[in-house]
């Protein structure tokens, strides 16, 4: 029997799903016997969920490819090899303990700070009640002062 795929060395998706195609026509497995050989190894792999994963370029979550490689037949070490594959590509190629930097403002907009926003925001609050206020009084409301001297001086 011919050995099975390895993780690709390029930390691409395409290619790593590439290899994942590979692995799976190398099993000679169904998308329901892959269902059925994870579940022996107590894993939950439904068919369908490794049909969509094969069908598409977007790394798959650990878990949905640990049990993937698992009913493909591999051993742990295979499994690890796959497995910290896909966290290196999930990472990226930056040097440990490395951030990405900040995505750029696209051309021809500044980015403006959030406290600013939040400013605004709280200032037009502030605005509509004291409209709120000024509409009251203009349309006749009064205060208890005013009630108690209307009504003083009307009494006999």
């Amino acid at each position: 029997m011919t050995p099975p795929p390895v993780p690709p060395r390029t930390a691409e998706t395409p290619a790593f799903m590439a290899e994942l195609r590979r692995l799976k026509a190398w099993s000679g497995l169904s998308y329901r016997e892959l269902e059925h050989a994870a579940a022996k190894a107590g894993e939950v792999l439904p068919y369908s969920t490794a049909a969509t994963m094969l069908r598409r370029d977007r790394l798959p979550r650990e878990r949905v490819l640990v049990a993937f490689v698992v009913a493909c037949g591999l051993d742990a070490d295979g499994t690890r090899r796959w497995a910290a594959a896909r966290r290196e590509i999930a990472m990226g190629t930056q040097p440990p303990g490395t951030l990405p930097a900040p995505a750029a403002p696209p051309p021809g907009r500044r980015r403006r700070p959030r406290l600013r926003l939040a400013v605004v925001g709280v200032a037009t609050a502030l605005a509509v009640l004291a409209g709120a206020g000024a509409g009251a009084a203009a349309f006749g409301t009064t205060n208890v002062q005013e009630e108690q001297t209307e009504v003083s001086t009307h009494q006999p």
